[in-house]
C-alpha cells in the first residue's frame, strides 16, 4: 500500500547555514546591530534587495510587520482607509488595525482575484493606500491596479507573501508597487520559521521603516546602501526622519538571518520545481468534472508551494464529504469557508466592523480548497494526491446519485 506523502515538513536548512550559526552561537552575537558592520541581518538586507533588483530591503520579525511598517512609512493619518482584498490571510487587515488605519474589503472572484469593478467602485478618495494580498500566489490584473492607483496618487503596497518568485509581465512580484512585502515563515519559499522583509526603491519610505523597526540612535548606519551607489540620498533620508519617529521594536535576529541566507541559491530551483508540481497536479484535477483549478492571468508565471481548486455542483454537504473522503485517502483538504474560525475567511475579522455585502467571495470561500504541495514531492506522490483528490470527488458523486435514485 503506497503511504500518503508527508506535506507538513519543509526542505531541511542548508549544510552552509550550520557554520554560520556556531559562530553566532558561540558569540552570543544575535543582535544585529552589535556587530559594527556585516551582521548577518545586514548582508541578508542587501543579498534579498539584489535579488529582487531594488535599491532597498528591511528585514523584520514578520510579514504582518513589514505590512504595518509599510502604512506607517507612508505617513498616514489616523483613520485613513485602507482598500484589501476581501480573500487573505487575517494579519493583512490586522496590520492595517495596527497602523490605526481601517480595513476596506473589496471583493474576490472564484479565480480568488480581485472583482475589478468592486475595486474600481471602493476606490473613492477616501482611500490612503491599497494593500494588494497575492493570496496563496495569485495575482490580480497589476496593470488595471496600478493604472488606477496611479491616476489617483494613491500608494500600492504588495503583500507577497506567498509570492516569492512569481512574475508579471517578467516582473517580479513585489517590485510593481511603491513597496514590496515577503514572509519567511515556513510554509514559504525562503524558511526561517518566521521573520519578513519589506523592500523599496524610496529611500524615505525605507529610512522611516528602518527607524521604527527599532534602529535607534544612529543603528540605522549599518544598513548597507546599494553597492556602487552615492550613499547621500539615503544618509539625507535618515538625516530627516531621526528622533521623529516612535520605535515599534520589530527587528530580525541574527540567528533567522545566517538560517535564510543559505537558502536564497536554492530559490530558483524550489521556484522551478514547485511551479511543475503544481501544474502537472492541476492537469490531472481538471480531468474532473467536479473540480476546476483556476488558470493563471496571461501576464503571469506563478511560484506556488500549493494548489487550490474549487468544487463544482457540490452541495455544501458533498463538500463536508469530499473533505472527509479525501482525509480518508491520504490528503488534508482545506475548505476555507467551511472550517471553524478559519483566518482566510473574512466573516471571522469581527475586529474590523460590518464591511457590506462581498457576493463573490461569499460563495468562493464554500467551494475554494487548499492543498499543500510542497515544491521537494515527486512524481509518484504527485500522483498519489492527485489521484486521491480526484477519487474523493467521484466518490461523493456517486453516493449523491445513488441516493438520488
Amino acid at each position: 500500500m503506497t503511504l500518503a506523502p508527508n506535506v507538513y515538513d519543509a526542505e531541511p536548512i542548508p549544510e552552509a547555514a550550520r557554520a554560520e550559526i556556531d559562530r553566532l552561537l558561540q558569540s552570543g552575537d544575535l543582535f544585529r546591530y552589535t556587530a559594527p558592520e556585516n551582521a548577518p541581518v545586514s548582508l541578508l538586507e542587501r543579498e534579498f534587495a539584489d535579488l529582487m533588483g531594488v535599491k532597498y530591503a528591511l528585514a523584520v520579525s514578520s510579514c504582518s510587520a513589514a505590512l504595518f511598517l509599510s502604512l506607517k512609512a507612508l505617513g498616514l493619518p489616523r483613520d485613513t482607509k485602507v482598500l484589501i482584498p476581501a480573500f487573505t490571510f487575517a494579519a493583512v487587515p490586522s496590520s492595517v488595525v495596527h497602523a490605526d488605519c481601517q480595513p476596506v474589503l473589496v471583493d474576490v472572484m472564484d479565480n480568488y482575484r480581485i472583482d475589478m469593478a468592486d475595486f474600481e467602485r471602493k476606490l473613492t478618495d477616501e482611500i490612503g493606500a491599497v494593500i494588494i494580498s497575492h493570496m496563496r500566489g495569485h495575482t490580480s490584473d497589476m496593470d488595471a491596479i496600478m493604472a488606477l492607483c496611479d491616476a489617483k496618487g494613491i500608494p500600492v503596497v504588495e503583500d507577497a507573501a506567498h509570492s516569492l518568485g512569481t512574475l508579471w509581465h517578467g516582473q517580479k512580484i513585489g517590485t510593481i508597487g511603491k513597496i514590496g512585502c515577503f514572509s519567511f515563515q515556513s510554509y514559504k519559499m525562503l524558511n526561517a520559521g518566521e521573520g519578513g522583509v519589506l523592500i523599496t526603491n524610496d529611500p524615505d519610505v525605507v529610512a522611516r521603516a528602518v527607524i521604527m523597526s527599532g534602529a535607534y540612535e544612529h543603528n540605522w548606519k549599518k544598513h548597507k546602501a546599494p553597492e556602487g551607489q552615492n550613499t547621500s540620498e539615503l544618509e539625507d533620508a535618515f538625516a530627516r526622519w531621526q528622533n521623529k519617529l516612535p520605535l515599534y521594536n520589530q527587528r530580525l535576529s541574527n540567528l533567522s538571518a545566517a538560517v535564510i541566507r543559505p537558502q536564497i541559491p536554492e530559490l530558483e530551483r524550489r521556484v522551478t520545481d514547485g511551479l511543475r508540481n503544481h501544474d502537472y497536479v492541476a492537469e490531472h484535477l481538471n480531468t474532473s468534472p467536479w473540480i476546476d483549478v483556476p488558470a493563471p492571468l496571461a501576464p503571469e508565471t506563478r511560484a506556488p508551494d500549493s494548489i487550490q481548486f474549487n468544487l463544482v455542483d457540490m452541495t455544501d454537504e458533498e463538500t463536508r464529504a469530499f473533505m472527509d473522503a479525501a482525509k480518508a485517502r491520504g490528503v488534508s483538504v482545506q475548505v476555507f469557508g467551511m472550517h471553524t474560525d478559519n483566518a482566510r475567511a473574512h466573516w471571522n475579522w469581527e475586529f474590523i466592523g460590518d464591511q457590506g455585502a462581498l457576493p463573490g467571495t461569499d460563495k468562493m470561500l464554500m467551494r475554494a480548497c487548499d492543498t499543500r504541495l510542497p515544491v521537494r514531492l515527486k512524481k509518484p506522490e504527485l500522483d498519489f494526491i492527485a489521484g486521491a483528490l480526484i477519487a474523493a470527488a467521484e466518490d461523493v458523486k456517486a453516493r449523491a446519485s445513488v441516493a438520488a435514485e
